[in-house]
Formats: C-alpha cells, structure tokens, sequence
C-alpha cells in the first residue's frame, strides 16, 4: 500500500491509563477502486516506557511490535462489478450481432433475390430469373432505403419499431402526394383518387403481409386480422389524429376570410351556429361518403357470407380445392371492382363528370 493513496499515513504515542488493559489506534483506510489487488501496510510499536512491554512471541521481537495490515476489497462491490461486467458483455456481444445483421440488410438489398447461395450442391437453390433482375432494377432503391431499419437487436427491437414507422409514414406521405398529384393530371375527383390509387398505394403492403402469413400460418387468423386491424388503425387513427389536430387549430385560430367567405353561409353547418354568426370551426364535407360507405358495408356483408360459407363447405377461409379458391377470388376481386365502380359514377354524377378545373 502507498501512504496518501491507500491510507493516511499517521505517527505518534499510544498511551495507558493505571489497569487499562487495550488502546485503540485509528488508521484512515481511502476508497480506491479494488477488485482482485491486495494492499497492505504496517502498524509498529516500538519503544516502550513506564515498565511496558512488549509481547516477545509477536513479530518484531521484544524491541518492536509489528502488525500487517491487508486492504481487501468489498465482496458485494465485487458482486456488483462482476453484475456490470456480464451485462456490458453480453450487451456488447449483441451490438456486434446487431451490427453483422445490420450490414447482412445492406448486402441482401444489393443483391438478386437477397444474394441467396447458389451452389450447385443445392439442389433446390432458386436460381434469378429475367423478371427477378428488372423486379431488383426497379426495387434496389427502396431496398437500400428500407435497409437503414436497424434490426431488432438493438434497443430491445424498440429502435427498429420506430424507425420502421417513420419509414412507413414517409412511404404513405409520398404514396399519397404521388396518388394526388396523378388524380389531377387525369382530372379525376378527389374521391375516386382517394378509393383508388391513394388505397391501392397503402394496401398493397398489407395486402403483401396477409400473403404472407397466409401462407405461414395454418391458420387465416393472422391474415385476415392483419387487414381488419390495418383499417382500424387507418380509420382511428389515421383520420381522428389530423382531425383532431385541425380542430384544434381553428379553434384557437382567429378570424380568417377564406374560412368565413367559404363556409359562413354554406349550407348543413348549422351546427356552427346561425348563418352569419357562425364560429369558426374544422370542416370535412362528407360529399358522396355515406354512399360509398354505404356500398362498401353491402360489399362487406357478402365477403363475410362467403367467408362463412367456405368454413362451412370447405373447413376454413383460405384453401380448399382449387376451382373455389379461383371462384372466390374472382367474387372478391368482382367486389372490390364493383365497389370502385358504383362509388367512382356517384362522384362524377356529383361533380359532372371528368372536369380539370
């Protein structure tokens, strides 16, 4: 041990009183970190007086008295050190997984097919075709992009949940300013742009997502409960956040002219208040939307009748021989057809047919 570092060095006289029989020396130990060291140092008394002596059988002889002194360090710190240390390592070991997982995205998005071995060996290795190089062509960009996902083993999956959902929302933003801005190049409604291109847009990676665990699950819960629970979130969430927002906003905007000149003496907004005293207030006008909806609740309906009816007829959903699969898919698609239709010619009856204004 090293006086100042260790412990406080300290000299002086030990003194007994008449019949004392011990005496205390305090010696200063300092915190310093230890884990496995061992320091020691030495007390010695020497130079007795007033008929004292020494012990002869201690060390140091009858001139001295020397006693070591062995710093070691606390069990429990070393507990909590050892605790510290398994975590940091364990952690470390999957930041460095996470790392090879994170460069293992970028590698797959570069190549075909995610770079899949193509051995001769194996047997059942798909090799890329033609349409897998234009679909790679075309898809490379995204791929990249997406690939910036950090994987789950980061965070706890927490940092790849978010960051996939601001991805996500990145995608539908541009989905739907792309949807919009092709709506008014081909001088449709807003409504048949909405039930059509912007739907199609954001459906298809649901749409993508049922196939899949269609196919991986032997049950259809997880397909269809992806599609009901995407809408949820799309209907809830996805329309009463803005909404919520926007109403907001006017309510504590002030007096704006656009507003007053366009919904004032507009009429259905009685709610606002009397005609011309009306406060101001968050807008939506519902146009053709309880006919479509209206359709699409008639169209609903008969999916949930044939779902019913292949339980019935063939024990589940999806599957079964394959003339009624092709049957019911061509029903579904007739219905989703239908649907666009009849609502697409109620919009147009409403705005007079195809008009760029």
């Amino acid at each position: 041990a090293i006086p100042g570092r260790d412990f406080v060095a300290a000299e002086g006289r030990l003194d007994f009183d008449h019949n004392e029989m011990q005496a205390k020396i305090e010696v200063t130990i300092k915190a310093v970190p230890r884990y496995e060291t061992k320091d020691r140092f030495r007390v010695l008394l020497f130079d007795p007086q007033g008929g004292l002596k020494l012990d002869t059988h201690m060390d140091g002889g009858s001139q001295r008295n020397i006693l070591t002194v062995t710093i070691e360090a606390d069990p429990e710190s070393r507990q909590r050190v050892d605790r510290v240390w398994n975590l940091l390592q364990a952690k470390w070991q999957r930041s460095k997984v996470g790392q090879a997982n994170w460069a293992s995205q970028f590698k797959e998005a570069l190549y075909v097919n995610g770079g899949q071995s193509d051995d001769d060996d194996e047997e059942d290795s798909d090799t890329p075709r033609l349409w897998d190089y234009i679909g790679h062509g075309i898809t490379v960009p995204w791929k990249l992009l997406f690939a910036l996902v950090p994987p789950t083993d980061f965070c706890g999956g927490w940092l790849c949940f978010y960051v996939a959902l601001l991805m996500i929302g990145f995608v539908t933003m541009l989905i739907n300013d792309l949807a919009a801005l092709l709506g008014c190049v081909m001088c449709l409604p807003d409504e048949i742009t909405a039930i059509t291109f912007v739907a199609m847009g954001t459906s298809l990676p649901d749409t993508f997502a049922s196939k899949t665990a269609a196919e991986q699950d032997p049950y259809a819960d997880a397909s269809i409960g992806n599609v009901t629970g995407s809408n949820s979130v799309n209907v809830f969430l996805g329309l009463g956040l803005p909404w919520m927002i926007a109403s907001i906003y006017w309510a504590g905007k002030g007096y704006d002219e656009v507003w007053q000149a366009r919904y004032q003496f507009a009429s259905g907004l009685d709610f606002l208040g009397p005609a011309g005293r009306r406060t101001q207030g968050f807008v939506v006008e519902a146009g053709s939307l309880s006919f479509s909806v209206a359709i699409f609740a008639c169209c609903a309906t008969v999916c949930l009748v044939l779902l019913q009816t292949r339980r019935i007829l063939y024990g589940g959903e999806l599957g079964g021989p394959a003339r009624p699969k092709w049957v019911s898919s061509g029903l579904l698609c007739g219905l989703w057809l239908f649907y666009i239709g009849i609502s697409s010619w109620k919009s147009l009856s409403e705005e007079g047919g195809f008009s760029c204004r």
